[in-house]
């Protein structure tokens, strides 16, 4: 009996996660702890509901989810990301449905590098006129 699995790759910053939908009762597990033990805070378990919530798709399977890098609230974004392409994996149709939410968009933003002779990547050592 082989069961049918969908697979999304997210990232966000420097955080990665693999995603695994299977048919299921709706259980989330991410790096084999329940949702709950790893996302302490309701905003970031809702950042990654948020996909199945709007394709209405959150008692239908059961995920697991692999992260590495980043914190948590980039690891929460990556796994949204990969839960959104494994859905559109699942069914073409809500393609249009995520993309007009702006859940297929990977966010670009990221850490902006540090500059030699500057403090950080915008700020300045201190300007000595004498």
């Amino acid at each position: 009996m082989a069961t049918t699995q969908h697979y999304g790759t997210g990232r966000r910053k420097t955080s990665t996660a693999r995603v695994f939908l299977r048919p299921g009762s709706g259980t989330i597990t991410v790096n084999n702890r329940t949702l709950d033990n790893c996302f302490p805070a309701e905003t970031h378990r809702l950042v990654i509901r948020q996909p199945l919530v709007l394709t209405e798709n959150l008692e239908r399977f059961d995920i697991t989810a692999t992260t590495a890098g980043g914190g948590i609230a980039a690891q929460a974004g990556a796994i949204r990301l990969g839960i959104a392409r494994a859905l559109v994996e699942f069914n073409q149709e809500l393609r249009s449905t995520l993309r007009k939410a702006g859940l297929l968009t990977r966010d670009p933003r990221a850490k902006e590098r540090k500059k030699y002779g500057m403090a950080g990547a915008r700020k300045r050592f201190q300007f000595s006129k004498r």
